[in-house]
């Protein structure tokens, strides 16, 4: 199980009848998925995405992008920022139940995201009040609450000593069993025997456990982990390519702007590395990856047909300069 975050999301209170509750909200879950980059295959350079005219296939600038809602076929109705900015809910920091009901009501494909709330100033015995009274009566409170300008439905569930916020899908985000040809209730309903009821039940009582969620892990990311491990254990990595600046008459300043801070950067890395340097390309990795993304849009723009010695020099640099090639290698693991 991954371990909880201590940082606050939200902060704010529960409200039933003229209890308040002050609490903070903490995320419940964490994202351990792959997640793979999109590397040119002949340059090792990052791929990125552009907004494409899907009629045109030409790139639209962002000051010309508007926001519509398909109400028919092609057919488009457009809406202002300051008319989407008008249907937001107004803010607020409080999660007002409105109703209390029993736990095994809520179907499970309700449930979407969980997130833990604790006490917080003095909220200690109203927290633990709330608590208690859930676990006694099987109940679970139905709010509603805003989370970052948006309004979820959710309900508040005793669990352990927690109060567990957990937000719920809207009833018309669920779709009907209707449409799908199950087969009918009931054991005499669909033909089912004594005798193979009997061996159904005894087979699932024979490979009943305790539910221990530590012993299901992810068996691809485990996998594919490894293997990264063992790459960059061999050398077997690639490095991204840093693009070569060049200076052009219009335009020039920003490009000027940024390739100065590339040679200060590379100058750097050409120093001799000190005994602490190791650390530095881990803390930039992020960094210099914006940093070459972004080069490498205004440098391909700019680009002419004779390179400078000054271009040279830098990219000679580039390949001499310790520490930047495995900061780069290691990201690109």
């Amino acid at each position: 199980m991954a371990s909880s975050s201590k940082r606050v999301l939200w902060k704010g209170a529960i409200s039933f009848g003229l209890v308040h509750v002050p609490i903070a909200l903490h995320s419940a879950t964490t994202r351990n998925a792959i997640d793979f980059d999109w590397l040119d295959k002949n340059t090792m350079d990052p791929v990125g995405y552009k907004r494409i005219n899907k009629a045109t296939g030409k790139e639209i600038s962002g000051e010309n992008i508007i926001k519509g809602i398909e109400y028919g076929d092609g057919e488009y109705v457009v809406l202002s920022p300051e008319e989407i900015s008008a249907a937001y809910p107004k803010s607020t920091q409080t999660i007002e139940i409105e109703s209390f009901v029993s736990i095994d009501d809520i179907p499970f494909i309700y449930l979407e995201r969980p997130y833990y709330t604790s006490p917080v100033g003095k909220g200690d015995k109203v927290y633990a009040l709330l608590r208690e009274v859930l676990h006694k009566t099987d109940k679970v409170g139905v709010a509603k609450v805003i989370i970052q300008t948006k309004q979820h439905l959710a309900i508040l569930m005793a669990c352990g000593p927690a109060l567990i916020l957990n937000l719920l899908r809207w009833s018309d985000e669920i779709r009907s069993l209707e449409d799908l040809d199950l087969p009918a209730s009931g054991q005499k309903s669909v033909g089912l025997t004594d005798k193979e009821m009997t061996m159904g039940v005894q087979l699932v009582e024979g490979m009943s456990a305790n539910w221990k969620p530590e012993q299901f892990t992810d068996s691809f990311r485990e996998q594919i982990m490894t293997l990264v491990k063992e790459k960059v254990e061999t050398g077997e990595v690639e490095s991204v390519t840093k693009p070569e600046s060049h200076e052009t008459g219009m335009g020039g300043a920003k490009i000027l702007d940024l390739a100065d801070i590339l040679r200060r950067s590379l100058d750097k890395g050409s120093k001799p590395a000190k005994k602490t340097a190791g650390a530095t390309p881990r803390k930039s990795a992020k960094s210099a990856k914006r940093a070459s993304s972004s080069a490498s849009k205004k440098a391909t723009s700019t680009r002419s047909a004779t390179q400078g010695s000054k271009s040279r020099k830098s990219a000679s640099a580039a390949k001499k300069a310790p520490g930047k090639s495995s900061g780069s290698s290691r990201k690109a693991a």
